[in-house]
């Protein structure tokens, strides 16, 4: 098996060469992270295990290509409330500009689930790789839950939820505390409970149990893993501190209302 990182420069300065030569517009990023992307597939469907740089790179050229769409459709549908308020002529051709980037999405989600489905998951032979690949799969269910509609909206939230939940078991068993993968699965799992099942109480929970475990077995950190693990726990932590913030805020306007009553 080739080496993927070496060849990650031969695609870089193929994709600089395209660029000069076709005038893209989209620019260098693009074109680079299609090839990468093609090129780790490749790689995947060789039926190996992969090492950890080819996984984590793997992961990255699938967030790159669904990350840039994430953050287009949000920002699309910020300027859609603010159109409707206005009953805007826009309106239509902001819900086209959705329902592209929509099936974009579609398209690289569940191009995602079926690799992990048919080669990651069978193919791994650890529990951190199985852990890491369930966490991928509910990563990428949940991101087409997060615009999905109907029948769609509750296949895809189904999905997440069970892969998040089998990685979770998986990890409790077989991974530190303080093990950047679990960690950041505890992390994505209670952003699903807070922004897919909307169930806050529940996404606390779960944050807070597993940044109270991993500072309770801080002095087990590998050194190697230090900067991953304590960067997940300042998100994990971010997270709890504003959602425990928007609780309370809740909570005194229940209580409000109740007085007024």
């Amino acid at each position: 098996k080739k080496d993927i990182i070496n060849l990650s420069h031969f695609f870089f300065f193929q994709a600089e060469d395209g660029i000069r030569d076709f005038c893209l517009s989209r620019g260098l990023g693009d074109v680079y992270k299609r090839q990468m992307l093609e090129y780790v597939k490749q790689v995947v469907r060789q039926g190996q295990e992969l090492s950890i740089e080819e996984r984590n790179l793997l992961s990255v050229a699938y967030k790159n290509s669904v990350g840039s769409r994430r953050t287009a459709w949000r920002a699309l549908c910020t300027i859609e409330q603010k159109e409707k308020s206005k009953n805007s002529q826009h309106l239509n051709l902001l819900a086209n500009f959705k329902s592209k980037i929509e099936g974009e999405l579609t398209k690289f989600c569940y191009d995602a689930l079926d690799l992990i489905d048919k080669q990651l998951v069978p193919n791994a032979n650890n529990s951190e790789s199985k852990v890491f690949y369930l966490k991928m799969k509910g990563d990428y269910f949940r991101y087409v839950a997060e615009y999905a509609q109907g029948d769609e909206h509750g296949k895809a939230s189904s999905g997440a939820g069970q892969a998040y939940k089998e990685a979770t078991n998986i990890a409790t068993k077989e991974l530190k505390t303080t093990h950047p993968i679990r960690l950041g699965l505890a992390l994505n799992y209670s952003v699903f409970y807070y922004e897919v099942l909307n169930e806050p109480t529940t996404a606390c929970s779960l944050a807070k149990q597993a940044f109270d475990d991993a500072i309770a077995d801080i002095e087990q950190l590998d050194e190697d893993q230090y900067k991953d693990s304590t960067t997940i726990m300042q998100l994990i932590r971010d997270n709890l501190t504003l959602w425990t913030s928007e609780l309370n805020d809740e909570e005194e306007e229940d209580d409000t209302n109740v007085e007024n009553v």
